[in-house]
C-alpha cells in the first residue's frame, strides 16, 4: 500500500474516531440532563434517554464498522490461538465467507426494511426510524468490505495474526 494511501486511512480512522468521540460526550451528556431533570428538577425527560438509547445503538455500530480493529475484536479463540498458520487462514476463510454470505444474504431484506421503516418516527425527537436503523446498514456494507479486503490478504499469503495474550490491552 502506498504510503498516501495509507495516509489518508489513517486520517479518515482519526476522523471515526473523533465522531465515535463525539458520539459518547453527547450521550453521556444527555444521561446527566436526564439524571439532573428526573431527581432534581421532578421533570419528564424522555427526549434524553431517547437521544441516549439512539446513540447507543449509533455508537456499538460505528464503533464496529469503523473504529475497532481486527485484534481488538472479541473471540473465543482458544482452538484459533493454538493452530498453525495455514490452519487459523483457512479457519479465517471459512468464517469470512460464512460472514460475507450471510451479511450479503440478508441486506436486501435489511435495505427494505430500514427503507419501509421512514413511515415511522420516534416518540420524542421525532426522528425518523429510518435515519435511526441506516447506520445498520452501514455497518453491514463496512464489515462486508473489511472481511473481503482481509480474506484477499489471507489468500495473498498474509496469514492472520497469533493472538499473544501478553499484549492484550485496551486498544491504547
Amino acid at each position: 500500500m502506498t504510503p498516501g494511501i495509507q495516509r489518508w486511512g489513517l486520517w479518515l480512522y482519526r476522523r471515526a474516531e473523533n465522531v465515535l468521540a463525539a458520539m459518547l460526550a453527547v450521550m453521556f451528556f444527555s444521561f446527566l440532563l436526564q439524571i439532573f431533570f428526573r431527581y432534581v428538577l421532578n421533570w419528564p425527560s424522555g427526549w434524553a434517554h431517547e437521544l441516549s438509547s439512539i446513540l447507543w445503538i449509533w455508537l456499538v455500530l460505528w464503533g464496529a464498522a469503523f473504529v475497532l480493529t481486527e485484534q481488538e475484536e472479541m473471540r473465543f479463540d482458544l482452538i484459533y490461538a493454538s493452530v498453525g498458520e495455514r490452519t487459523r487462514s483457512a479457519m479465517f476463510l471459512i468464517f469470512a465467507a460464512a460472514l460475507i454470505f450471510l451479511y450479503g444474504f440478508s441486506f436486501p431484506a435489511v435495505f427494505d426494511y430500514v427503507t419501509f421503516m421512514k413511515v415511522e418516527k420516534s416518540a420524542y425527537l421525532k426522528i425518523r426510524f429510518d435515519w435511526l436503523f441506516s447506520i445498520y446498514l452501514v455497518f453491514v456494507v463496512a464489515i462486508i468490505v473489511r472481511y473481503l479486503y482481509l480474506s484477499w490478504k489471507v489468500l495473498r499469503g498474509r496469514a492472520p495474526d497469533e493472538y499473544d495474550p501478553s499484549k492484550a490491552g485496551s486498544g491504547v
